[in-house]
């Protein structure tokens, strides 16, 4: 009678451990994502982020004034007769620690520039920072 309730013992330790790793494994698999529609920090537009191999991209999807908006601040004078509706304006972000991605650029075309950028979840919103040497500017982008 002992060997047999060391063996209930056995089996009912590993069906529960099965079943934690299978519950934990659905949590992760709900975790949010940085990828998706996010309305930028005043509603002028809507970005979305989509992955790309390793790294992480987005691109205007809208834009409060409409979809035919020049890219009229953009330095490349070719450049500022596109549309901004399909720009790509996060581009080579790699996930670095957590849910942190970094390395990548972003794109204002609100002035035609481009800095270092960093973004990051902080429950259901999405932290986007851009850089210039030590300075920096954070925004906070919700999900459309």
């Amino acid at each position: 009678m002992r060997r047999n309730k060391q063996r209930y013992s056995i089996e009912t330790m590993k069906k529960l451990f099965l079943s934690l790793v299978l519950t934990i494994m659905s949590v992760a698999g709900y975790a949010q994502s940085v990828v998706g529609t996010w309305v930028t920090e005043g509603g002028d537009s809507q970005v979305e982020i989509y992955q790309s191999g390793d790294n992480l991209s987005g691109k205007i999807v809208w834009l409060k004034q409409g979809d035919d908006q020049l890219d009229v601040h953009n330095p490349d004078k070719k450049m500022q007769s596109r549309k901004l509706v399909g720009v790509n304006i996060l581009t080579g972000l790699t996930k670095k620690k957590g849910e942190k991605w970094e390395g990548g650029k972003i794109y204002n075309p609100k002035n035609g520039k481009t800095y270092k950028c960093s973004i990051w979840l902080e429950g259901n919103k999405l932290k986007v920072r851009g850089y210039v040497a030590m300075f920096h500017e954070t925004q906070t982008w919700t999900r459309k």
